[in-house]
């Protein structure tokens, strides 16, 4: 499954980490928080450095439909429902705030950006209560919005709240060009550097290691997703989700606005421009990693949707993405630790991290710096946890034991020995006393522990993707056992 926006050229070669590296600050993880972040500081005048474990736009951000939107589907309402309307107004300063920097640096580095409205519609009437609830809330909120009764839309609709002047661009070609500026100004960029633990270091620093080299930071920023350290217990406040893309080429007209839908199976479009005309980004049958039961019927489902409302869409690209949702609905940036300021996180963005990542990036900035915005306290990592969230993460807590119990069970089976997986599958069995993964990809056989390091939930076969997905906390590996997504830091043991 390859993005569309992975075409774009970065031809800059970024080398693992060496020995022997100190700096002041080190961020850890190159999607959009990581990169602004460590801006930000370079323009402070701070000595920073980034290490990504992969490449710069595989997680994340460079997987993302690229929506810069303060109107986010019914999430406002949410918010409003189980924080407060002023948590919801500071939430959308916050909001707000990352939109306008984003955007400011987009037109002062040549990224294109299309501006369009956002329409959160109605895919039932039985949505209709929730999309007029939206609207007051929004307008209660501040924001413009206004209520659409009929949408010209080739899809099904029940009406709509429309936000005009929102923005759409390409994630990848805002990456590059925040790594180019740190290129310019000298700050280390280490791909293919995987952080697996951060301890003390004698002389008051802390101790990075990665499966590179180690290196010495006086202070950490976990810009990763889900945060890699279990201190804080925050792989406990997330839930993980992926979500499915597919673009299509198509011979009608579309509209142009930027869609996406309050009920499910959620449905998220926007146009992108091509050299041959616009294409069609359709998004959605989002699921908690690792607990669909056939990720490749998702994806199949999603095209023939596309297909039924507009009968010329050729699909020509699909792919997936990872989001974190916080049980208690605000996102977080800020300390690990209540009290302790050297070790920084940022997560749970739900699906709105163009906006959000952005608005964290300027609060941990600030944070260090000490010029610290007035709404950065919607992003606090420790408030007192209100009734629904300390419900919300009993629920969360109740499901990942389920898994836990039921992944052992279900790798109890035995297995014979030349029991290969067809090509593209993949099935859990039992080794001895040990559940084993076995998947066969590109005509190649693979048995790996069926453990997750983590915190030792069985994986489960994502054919979609051809990944071995943790059901727990959402950590995903390659066919080979090589790990894709935290909080695991390690891959699958042979």
């Amino acid at each position: 499954m390859t993005s569309i926006w992975s075409t774009a050229d970065d031809t800059v070669t970024r080398p693992p980490l060496p020995p022997g590296q100190r700096h002041d600050v080190v961020v850890v993880g190159a999607g959009l928080t990581g990169l602004v972040t460590a801006l930000l500081l370079a323009e402070a005048g701070r000595d920073v450095v980034v290490v990504e474990g992969r490449r710069i736009g595989v997680g994340t951000t460079g997987l993302s439909t690229g929506k810069v939107s303060l109107l986010q589907s019914t999430r406002a309402g949410r918010i409003a429902e189980h924080c407060s309307l002023d948590a919801l107004r500071t939430y959308l300063d916050a909001n707000r705030a990352g939109q306008r920097w984003l955007l400011d640096y987009c037109a002062s580095h040549a990224v294109d950006v299309q501006h369009r409205a956002a329409i959160t519609y109605a895919q039932t009437a039985a949505a209709g209560d929730d999309i007029r609830a939206e609207h007051e809330i929004t307008r209660a909120a501040g924001l413009p919005t206004e209520y659409v009764h009929e949408l010209d839309t080739p899809f099904p609709s029940f009406g709509g709240v429309r936000l005009p002047d929102q923005a759409q661009l390409d994630p990848m070609a805002v990456l590059l060009a925040l790594a180019a500026d740190l290129d310019a100004r000298s700050i280390p960029i280490y791909e293919s550097t995987r952080v697996q633990g951060v301890g003390w270091e004698p002389r008051g620093d802390h101790l990075v290691r990665t499966d590179q080299a180690d290196l010495r930071a006086g202070t950490v920023i976990l810009a990763t997703g889900a945060p890699i350290l279990d201190r804080g217990g925050f792989f406990a406040r997330l839930t993980a989700q992926r979500s499915y893309l597919s673009a299509f080429r198509v011979g009608e007209p579309i509209p142009g606005e930027m869609f996406i839908s309050a009920d499910s199976p959620t449905r998220s479009l926007r146009t992108v421009p091509a050299e041959d005309g616009e294409l069609l980004l359709v998004g959605g049958n989002g699921h908690e990693v690792g607990r669909a039961e056939n990720t490749t019927e998702l994806v199949e489902d999603l095209v023939d949707w596309t297909q039924r409302v507009l009968p010329t869409a050729e699909p020509i690209a699909h792919w997936s993405a990872q989001d974190y949702t916080p049980v208690g609905e605000l996102p977080y940036a800020g300390p690990l630790l209540p009290g302790s300021d050297r070790i920084l996180i940022a997560t749970g963005y739900a699906k709105w991290g163009l906006t959000n990542g952005v608005a964290a990036a300027l609060a941990l900035a600030g944070h260090i710096t000490g010029a610290t915005p007035a709404w950065a306290p919607v992003f606090t990592t420790w408030r007192p946890p209100a009734l629904h969230a300390i419900t919300s993460t009993a629920s969360a807590n109740t499901a990942v034991l389920q898994y836990l119990t039921a992944g052992w069970l279900s790798g109890m089976r035995g297995d014979e020995p030349d029991d290969r997986p067809a090509e593209g599958c993949g099935r859990v069995r039992r080794q001895g006393l040990r559940p084993v993964a076995t998947a066969t990809v590109d005509g190649v056989t693979t048995s790996v522990s069926a453990v997750c390091p983590h915190l030792y939930g069985v994986v489960r076969w994502n054919s979609a993707e051809k990944s071995w997905d943790c059901p727990l906390h959402g950590s995903r590996f390659a066919a080979d056992g090589s790990v894709l997504e935290g909080p695991a830091t390690r891959s699958l043991m042979p």
